[in-house]
Order: C-alpha cells, then sequence, then structure tokens
C-alpha cells in the first residue's frame, strides 16, 4: 500500500469508466504519475474505450476483485447510492480513494468515508472539479490577498440546459437529490472553499420539481433550487441552480464575490461548460485574471494521484467535505 515511504509509481484501480471515469483516467496517465492497474466496468464496450488509453490494464468483475489486487489507490465514478459504501471498503481495504461527487447521498455518509480515511490513514478525495479552473484560483488567491476588502455577498450560480439521461438520478433515494446535489454542490464548495470554511449560521432555501414548490427533505428530486446561507460574520451566500431551466444556452454558471474594495467573478464562457472567464472588478472597472482554454476537467484526479504518489495519506481538510454535505441537508430541510 501506499506510505510515507513509498516513491513508486501508485497503482490504481477504476471502479466505472462511463465518460466521467475515462476522463479522469486520461488526466491522470497524461500527468504520468500513477499505473492504470485494473479497471472494473459492467459494460463491455465501455471497458473497451478505457482499455484503449490503458492496454496494460487488467479487467475485472467489481470492487472485491479490484481490492484483491492490493491496488494503492481506487478512483469511483459509480452512481452516487453507491459511492459511500464503496469508498468505506475501498479505504478499509488500505486503498486510497478519488470519488465523484457526491460522496454521499447525505452528510451521515460522507461522515462514514471520512471516519473511514482517518481510521485507515488513506489519502481522500472528492472530484471537485471547478476548484481546479485557473479562474476559480485566481479568484481565491485575490480574495486571501484581501484586495476586495472585507467580503459581504456571494453570488452563485450553475444552470443546465439539459437533465440527467441516467434514471437513477430522478429517485432521491439513490441519488440524494435532484439538481441542488447534482451541481449546487459544486457552488456550496466554491463559496466556502473560497472563503475558508466559515460558520455557517443560517440557511434557508425554495425548492420546484416541474415548477411547483416542494415541501421540505421532498421525496421527489428538484429541477430548480434557490438558497441563501448567512455566515456567522453577516456575509450572505446566495446560490441558485437548475436542470432544463429555459435560460437561452446551454449553461449559465457563475461565481461572483463583493466586498468593500472591489470584487471578482468566474463567468462561463457563451453558454459553454468548459470556457470561463475570471475577472476583478474595481468600481466600474474591471481587469481580466483569467482566460481560455483552460484544460481544467481531469486536474482534481490528476491532484489526488499525485499526492498519493508523494506518499499523502489521509489529509483532515477532507472534514471539509462533511461541512459541505451539511449544507446540503440543510437546503433539503434535512437538518
Amino acid at each position: 500500500m501506499a506510505g510515507a515511504a513509498k516513491a513508486a509509481r501508485p497503482r490504481l484501480g477504476f471502479l466505472g469508466v462511463g465518460w466521467i471515469g475515462r476522463h479522469r483516467m486520461s488526466a491522470i496517465i497524461e500527468a504520468d504519475i500513477a499505473e492504470v492497474a485494473a479497471i472494473a466496468e459492467p459494460s463491455a464496450e465501455t471497458a473497451a474505450e478505457a482499455m484503449k488509453l490503458a492496454p496494460g490494464a487488467e479487467r475485472v468483475g467489481g470492487l472485491d476483485e479490484l481490492l484483491s489486487l492490493g491496488l494503492d489507490g481506487i478512483v469511483i465514478a459509480t452512481p452516487s447510492a453507491l459511492h459511500a459504501e464503496q469508498s468505506v471498503l475501498a479505504l478499509a481495504s488500505g486503498a486510497a480513494v478519488f470519488c465523484q461527487k457526491p460522496l454521499g447521498r447525505n452528510a451521515a455518509e460522507v461522515q462514514a468515508v471520512v471516519d473511514a480515511a482517518r481510521a485507515a490513514d488513506r489519502l481522500l478525495a472528492v472530484d471537485l472539479s471547478y476548484r481546479f479552473t485557473e479562474g476559480m484560483q485566481r479568484i481565491r488567491e485575490v480574495i486571501r490577498s484581501g484586495e476586495l476588502g472585507r467580503l459581504h455577498a456571494v453570488d452563485l450560480v450553475f444552470h443546465n440546459a439539459y437533465g440527467p439521461d441516467r434514471p437513477w438520478f430522478y429517485d432521491p433515494a439513490l441519488s440524494g437529490g435532484g439538481c441542488v446535489m447534482d451541481l449546487g454542490v459544486h457552488l456550496v464548495d466554491l463559496a466556502l472553499w473560497c472563503l475558508d470554511f466559515p460558520e455557517v449560521a443560517q440557511v434557508s432555501s425554495a425548492l420546484f420539481a416541474s415548477g411547483e414548490r416542494l415541501a421540505p427533505n421532498p421525496s421527489q428530486v428538484e429541477d430548480y433550487a434557490i438558497a441563501t446561507l448567512e455566515l456567522a460574520d453577516g456575509t450572505a451566500i446566495r446560490l441558485a441552480c437548475s436542470w432544463r431551466l429555459q435560460a437561452g444556452c446551454d449553461a449559465a454558471i457563475s461565481a461572483a464575490f463583493y466586498g468593500t474594495g472591489g470584487g471578482a467573478a468566474l463567468g462561463n464562457v457563451n453558454g459553454s461548460f468548459y470556457d470561463f472567464t475570471a475577472e476583478r472588478f474595481r468600481g466600474t472597472a474591471r481587469e481580466s485574471l483569467a482566460l481560455p482554454p483552460d484544460e481544467w476537467g481531469g486536474r482534481a484526479a490528476a491532484d489526488w494521484a499525485r499526492r498519493l504518489a508523494a506518499g499523502e495519506r489521509f489529509d483532515g481538510s477532507a472534514e471539509e467535505l462533511v461541512t459541505v454535505a451539511r449544507v446540503l441537508d440543510r437546503i433539503y430541510g434535512r437538518a
């Protein structure tokens, strides 16, 4: 297993190699820091596509077979209902874990995974990929430099003109929720990450499905949601996310931070899911912080693999995953 003294390339297993899993595999391969040793994927066609990227990998039947190989790390890209259980099993076996979001369907599941990582002293990371865009990296630097003064307002949006194409996304027992669990998790994480995870004092929200407002802790998934987070220091965070919103473009994605000394914002370009600009505001003037192109999609996975190769073990910042999950529970009215 990977340890503090190990400098060899980590041997990784990939559990699920659909589009996301395959893309993360490609990023790790391109970074040239780990070996793709094994793949577990029920679809023969999908597995074959992944094997083209890693022709030396062994195809196995599932997680148990992956864990029997004594791998250093497991990359999990399976349906959300399986994430927590699979992560706990992998960590308990001695493997580090990189998991597609959400890590769990609620805060209790996420806490169980983080506890397992701590007990096993293994590196745990989740694919919160927007942290790794050049634009968000630059904005976080500006915020932490103090240039924006005292921040008092944060506005975040993620509207996706399309809904997920897998039926399990629409069953809250399997997905944990709708657009908030799918997209809102990124918004909550970005806001709290940029602000160094301050205390969230109050949470209010409104969730909708097909235009109808849902009761708290709904029994169906939401396709539109708004929420306000009030921080203990008085800062207000507002977020909105949706599936299939008729917004006139493929996607509307933004994260804006406003303080007494100016503002900074990330925004997608022409409805793109992939191209972002970042700008710094001073009054009515603006300056560019980052421009496309920016190949950011696989950076979170490559970063985890790099840290694993360096011998890193449990990182206490994994508790941030629990903090985000607790906020999501409050948005859903589960806490």
